[in-house]
Parts: structure tokens; sequence; C-alpha cells
């Protein structure tokens, strides 16, 4: 008895989704609720599991097709079991759908040059570079889900020399080598790649924003010592009793949400003819990921402890690279921290993510001469970069705004005493 494999429902507003990738081959067994397939939508990436347990004996989209929610997308056969998967894959070539099964013995010899790591399935990206270099992917340790290979992973074995090589092309690989370190004529190859949809969601989002708001940026910068002070005394024993580190995050969302009620236009957003305040801040954390930028919101930050506030961002951030952040996750921010200091940014001009009206723009923390009492010191310093919707917060809102974060910031004590 076949089973048909269809796109669930995927949010509130989400009709379709993109295959990503699949995870199964046909003629594989998978277990009921494991996962065959990542599927990509407008917000957020994720896995198609399987309704039942058998062999996938069909596949009706392939990578890169646009599926609508209700579509049939594979086949499994409840009917087989676990062992007849592995032991008879002659009736898999005979399944209902001969186009999906019949490449795959031909496909067979492929993994032969670069074999997977036992139940670890390769992304097409993946699997080429792999193929390219000859490579073990046993020897490479995987950080994406389950323990799977990343683009990211492979290329960091291979700039540290930690990938091993199969023997049958060693020989070929040293060639390739030799090949790439004498210098030629330099190359002008071009490669044409489709956006993701979540990449096209994210363009198309930050021009409706330029495009809507009375985008305008100030700045500030902030004196760092005394956060940095204060997270070299407390740090090990803040680990020790919230078993979480101490960072930068948790003083910048707590600064951002005494601020916001002192300026609660920039809290607030546009809806129509009407400005909608509010009287709770949801904070939304800018993270990159290997498909792209998101941003998961931290509920009620306003409310949150120092370690409650670190570890919702550690635990969002780790989940929005592995491609697990839930959808309601990354909806509903009243105002946006973004922080381009961990790639080194030392100055940026943050875009709105609508209809918010607020990004408070972080970047890297850098010795520089500054006056103190009339003398020239050294100090860690950090500029601070405010985008902000003209069209409801004025420019002396907006100062104001970003003058109390530093305020808060230079002198933590004010974030205890709600001043």
């Amino acid at each position: 008895m076949a089973t048909d494999v269809k796109i669930p429902t995927l949010g509130e507003s989400i009709s379709e989704a993109t295959v990503a990738d699949w995870l199964k081959k046909v003629g594989d067994y998978v277990n009921q609720d494991e996962p065959i397939a990542s599927l990509e939508t407008d917000k957020v990436a994720v896995e198609l599991n399987a309704p039942v347990a058998g062999v996938l004996t069909a596949i009706s989209a392939q990578p890169g097709d646009t599926v609508e929610v209700g579509a049939i997308v594979a086949q499994i056969d409840e009917t087989a079991k676990a062992g007849a998967a592995a032991a008879a894959p002659a009736p898999v070539a005979a399944a209902p759908a001969p186009a999906a099964a019949t490449p795959a013995p031909a496909a067979a010899p492929a993994p032969a040059a670069a074999p997977a790591a036992p139940g670890q399935p390769l992304s097409p990206a993946v699997r080429k570079i792999v193929e390219d270099y000859n490579l073990d992917p046993a020897s490479i340790t995987g950080t994406g889900k389950d323990g799977r290979l990343t683009k990211d992973d492979v290329l960091s074995a291979i700039e540290k020399g930690t990938a091993r090589t199969l023997a049958p092309r060693a020989v070929a690989t040293a060639a390739v080598a030799a090949a790439v370190a004498t210098p030629a004529a330099p190359a002008r190859a071009e490669e044409r790649v489709k956006m993701t949809r979540l990449r096209q969601t994210i363009a198309r989002r930050l021009k409706e924003a330029q495009n809507t708001a009375a985008m305008l940026t100030t700045f500030n910068d902030v004196d760092m010592s005394a956060v940095i002070e204060a997270r070299e005394k407390y740090r090990d024993l803040f680990e020790k009793k919230h078993n979480i580190r101490l960072g930068f995050m948790g003083f910048f969302t707590k600064a951002v949400s005494l601020a916001l009620k002192e300026i609660p236009a920039v809290n607030a957003s546009i809806e129509g003819d009407e400005i909608v305040y509010r009287n709770y801040a949801d904070i939304g954390m800018a993270v990159s990921t290997p498909q792209g930028l998101v941003v998961p919101i931290v509920r009620n930050a306003d409310k949150l402890s120092f370690a409650d506030i670190e570890k919702t961002i550690a635990d969002m951030g780790k989940r929005g690279r592995d491609g697990q952040l839930k959808l309601e996750e990354l909806q509903g921010g009243t105002f946006t921290i973004t922080n381009g200091g961990v790639f080194g940014s030392m100055l940026s001009t943050p875009i709105l993510s609508a209809p918010q009206s607020g990004i408070l723009g972080l970047h890297r923390i850098e010795d520089r001469p500054v006056v103190r009492n009339g003398q020239i010191v050294i100090r860690p310093m950090m500029y601070l970069a405010l985008s902000y919707d003209h069209r409801i917060i004025d420019g002396r809102e907006a100062v104001t705004f970003l003058v109390r974060v530093k305020e808060a910031i230079e002198d933590p004590t004010r974030l205890l005493l709600d001043m």
C-alpha cells in the first residue's frame, strides 16, 4: 500500500514552499516522522517528515521546484520492511514512478568515489566539493543538524588539512593541488545560482522598507569599559550559576528596553493612518545563517533577567543556524538589534525590518584615544547606529533614545535602578 507524501500546512499566509534538498533517495527505508526532505519558505527552512514508515518509492518534485501546500511530492510503500529495502532493491525500480526510480542504479557508482558517512546524506553542494576533492566525508566533523555536513564544514576541513582523501584518486588530487598552486592566467568563469526563497523574501522586504519608510540614521559612540569590567568580574560566577555565558547582548537588550520605555515612538509602528504604541518590548535579534539573515524574537525582553536573555539568544542563534526555528518565533517583533561587530564592521546604517520603526546597529569594539577629565586616554569604544522611521520618530526622540542606550551601557547600574 502506497501512501502519498504531501506538503503540510506551513503557517499562516504561507501557501507554497521550495524543495531545497532530498535527505532520502528512492529505495531508502524511512521511519515514521523521519525527515526526508528540507523545504524553504519565505521566512524559515522546515523539514518534511515521513507520514508513515516504509520504502520511499517515488519522488515527484526535484530540488528547486516550487510546490503548493497539499501537493503530493513523494510516495512511501508501507508494506515494505527495512530489510527488504536493502536486500531487494529490484521492486523499487518497478514502482509506479519509473522516471524517478530509473536513475538510481546509474547514480550508485558516484558515491563510491566519496562515500558519505553512515546515515549522513549529503546535499548537492557538499557532494560536489567532496567528489571534486576526492574526500572521505567520514573524516570531516559535521556541524549541521543531526551531524550533517555543511559546505562550510568541508571547506574548513580542506583549509585546515584535516580532511582525508581517498586512495584511488590521491594522485589526481595532488595534481589538482599543484595546478592550483601554479600561477596561471586568471579564469573568467561564471556561475548562475538561483536565489533561495528566503533570500528572495529578504531582498523584497528590504526594498519595500526603503520604498515605504522615511529612513534616517543617527550615530553615537559608547565607552565599553564598564560593561567589559562587569563581565570580567562576574563572568565565572554568572556562568556557574546560570550555565550560560554573560555576553554583551544582555546589556544592550536591557539598555534598549529601558530606552523604549522613555521614547515609546521608537517601539511603535504605523498601521494605515494610525500609530500603534506598545507597552511591551519584543526585541528581534538578527542572526546570520547559511540560508540568509533571520530575525528571531525575544518576547517580553523588558521583563527578562540577564540570564534569561542570554539563554534565549543562544538557543535561537543555534537553532537559526541549524534551520530549526519555528515560524512564530520570527513574527511580531517591535524593535531589532543587529550586531555587525562580530564580523568586524566598524560602522554601518542598518535597514529597518518593516513594520518596525527602529533598529540598533552594534559594531566592533576598538581601542581609541578619547578625552576624559582633560586627559587623553585609551578606551574600548564602539559606534552605535540607530536607523529609524522619520515619519513617526523625530530627530530629538531618536537622538535621546541613543543617548539613553549609551548612558546605560557606560553606567550599567542604571539597568538595575531602571534609570
